[in-house]
């Protein structure tokens, strides 16, 4: 078997190093991951700039790109084979609710995902990397329960993407994995604002907003009570349920000339 790792926090951060650690006796592992912390970029690839391939000296290759990027080109000439997983973090801070629309972390996961490679993305719930070595050990709890499934999904063409969220405890502290779905946040805090050297006004995008939905059943709840959560994700952002109401309107506008076609007087 072989796995593909990648994060947005940078191939010197300490989750990454105790993610490779914790499943390198499982497969054969690979890291690509970016040069520098990308984290909030989502799901952005690089395509006005070259991008540059290197190798530390513990072996993972870095990139000068976002986490996409680092995943895109590992499974496009890079890598020179098809991993059988990919899998991205651990991520230093939460990845719940509307955070996974920003996240490098799940970005990374979900570019080999949309390659049709089952992925998943891991996090801690909190920031400073506290009870590393626990959310390292679930990891390859979970990872090591579902290799041996991972070549007969993608073979279907039936891969998936999970999003995983770990509470910073200590491993006997963990109750145990939970299925939950993504919960809401409130709005972002306000942009801060700074005057520059040169008098200009610069601009700091405000902090995350508190949960808005963490009621029971939530990754924001499950996660409170001490469980590792798993959230099935997709990339069909369709809103199926509203596709009728605004059919109506699909007709009518097809039915009307357009403004500048029309007579007037």
């Amino acid at each position: 078997m072989k796995i593909l790792i990648s994060n947005d926090d940078g191939f010197q951060a300490p989750g990454i190093v105790a993610l490779y650690d914790a499943l390198k006796d499982l497969a054969d592992v690979e890291v690509v991951a970016p040069e520098h912390n990308n984290s909030a970029k989502s799901n952005a690839l690089t395509l006005h700039s070259p991008l540059y391939v290197h190798r530390a000296s513990n072996g993972f290759r870095y990139v000068n790109g976002t986490p996409a990027d680092c995943v895109h080109i590992a499974l496009t000439g890079l890598l020179g084979y098809r991993p059988d997983l990919v899998v991205s973090g651990i991520n230093n801070g939460a990845n719940m609710g509307d955070d996974t629309i920003y996240s490098g972390t799940v970005g990374a996961a979900m570019e080999g995902y949309l390659f049709g490679i089952p992925a998943i993305a891991f996090s801690q719930t909190e920031k400073g990397w506290a009870h590393l070595d626990a959310a390292a050990a679930k990891a390859r709890q979970l990872v090591a329960h579902l290799l041996p499934s991972v070549g007969e999904a993608a073979h279907r063409g039936q891969p998936w993407l999970l999003n995983v969220n770990m509470p910073n405890r200590p491993l006997d502290e963990i109750r145990g994995f939970k299925v939950a779905r993504l919960g809401r946040r409130h709005v972002a805090e306000s942009v801060i604002t700074q005057v520059s050297p040169r008098g200009e006004t610069m601009y700091w995008i405000g902090a995350a907003g508190p949960a808005r939905d963490d009621a029971d059943g939530t990754d924001f709840h499950a996660t409170a009570e001490g469980y590792a959560t798993i959230t099935p994700l997709q990339v069909d952002l369709t809103d199926h349920d509203r596709l009728p109401y605004w059919a109506p309107l699909a007709a009518r506008l097809s039915q009307d000339e357009p403004v500048g076609q029309r007579e007037v007087g």
